[in-house]
C-alpha cells in the first residue's frame, strides 16, 4: 500500500481526527503534527494488524442512489403551487432533514407567506411521486455491498427519508436483502446533524459507534456521524467538501469504489 494512495484518501489535512485517542492508532496520531507524520504512523500500525468494522451504516439519498437532484427539483415545483419564490439555497438547507425540521426551516425562511406544514406536506407528495420512477444506483454501490457481505459485516440504512421510501428504493435497486436494519429519520427524536438515526442503527446491529463506519454525502450527515463518535467517510454528491468537512470526516473520497478499495487494503477498519 503506497503512501500516495493514503494521501489521496486522507487529503491535505490528514483527517483521521474523528476517533483521536479512542484507539492505539489515534492515540499515536494525536502526537503527530503533519499529514506526512500521521500517514507514517498509520501505515506502521496497519502493519501490526487491525480489526474490521463491526458494522457499516449507509445514508441513502445521494450516497446509495442519485436521488438528490430529484428532491432538489421538487422545491421549485412546490413553491410555484404556493405562489412564492423558491429562495436560493432552500434545497441545500433542506438536504438531510426530516419532516418536523423541514417545517421549522420553511417557517424560518417564509414566515407568514405560506402555511409551513402544508408546504412541506405538499413537497413530500410531489417528491414521492417523482421518486416512484426510481433513481440510478451510485457508482460502486453493488461492489461495496458484495464486499461487505463476503466479509460478514452487518449493514444498515439510516436515512432521513421515510421507511416506505427507503424500502421502495432498496427493492427497486435489488439490494434489500443486504441490509440487516433500516432506520428512518422519522423514527428518532432528532434529525441529522444529531446522531440519533446512526446510534439507533448501530444499536440494532449490536455494534459500538466507535467500531462502526458511517458513509455519508451531506454536511449534516457527516456532522451526525462525527457527533455520534463514528468513523465517518464522506462521498460528496451535491455538497462540495468544506474545511469543516475535512476536519470532521475520517476520509473524503470520490466514490464508493474508493471505500471498497480502502477497506480491502486495510486503510479503514
Amino acid at each position: 500500500m503506497g503512501t500516495a494512495s493514503i494521501v489521496v484518501f486522507f487529503g491535505r489535512r490528514g483527517a483521521c481526527r474523528l476517533l483521536l485517542g479512542r484507539t492505539p492508532f489515534h492515540a499515536a496520531v494525536k502526537e503527530k503534527k503533519t499529514s506526512f507524520d500521521r500517514i507514517y504512523v498509520y501505515r506502521r500500525l496497519l502493519e501490526q494488524g487491525g480489526n474490521m468494522f463491526e458494522a457499516v451504516i449507509f445514508d441513502m439519498d445521494g450516497l446509495m442512489f442519485d436521488t438528490e437532484p430529484i428532491w432538489a427539483s421538487c422545491w421549485p415545483k412546490t413553491a410555484i403551487e404556493f405562489e412564492v419564490e423558491c429562495k436560493e439555497g432552500l434545497a441545500d438547507a433542506m438536504r438531510g432533514t426530516n419532516g418536523s425540521e423541514a417545517v421549522s426551516i420553511i417557517r424560518e425562511w417564509y414566515g407568514d407567506e405560506v402555511d409551513s406544514q402544508a408546504f412541506v406536506d405538499r413537497f413530500y407528495e410531489i417528491a414521492h411521486e417523482a421518486l416512484t420512477q426510481g433513481a440510478e444506483k451510485k457508482l460502486g454501490l453493488d461492489r461495496l455491498l458484495d464486499y461487505l457481505q463476503a466479509e460478514g459485516i452487518p449493514m444498515a440504512v439510516a436515512s432521513s427519508s421515510s421507511r416506505k421510501m427507503i424500502e421502495a428504493n432498496l427493492i427497486r435497486g435489488g439490494i434489500l436483502p443486504y441490509f440487516d436494519s433500516i432506520v428512518s429519520g422519522v423514527e428518532v427524536e432528532h434529525a441529522k446533524p444529531y446522531p440519533d438515526v446512526f446510534l439507533k442503527a448501530a444499536d440494532e446491529l449490536g455494534a459500538l459507534p466507535q467500531k462502526s463506519l458511517v458513509l455519508e454525502d451531506s454536511y449534516n450527515g457527516v456532522r451526525a456521524g462525527f457527533a455520534g463518535g463514528f468513523c465517518t467517510v464522506m462521498v460528496p454528491d451535491l455538497s462540495e467538501p468544506t474545511d469543516e468537512m475535512e476536519r470532521l470526516a475520517t476520509a473524503i473520497v470520490s466514490s464508493l469504489n474508493d471505500v471498497t478499495d480502502m477497506l480491502a487494503n486495510g486503510a479503514l477498519g
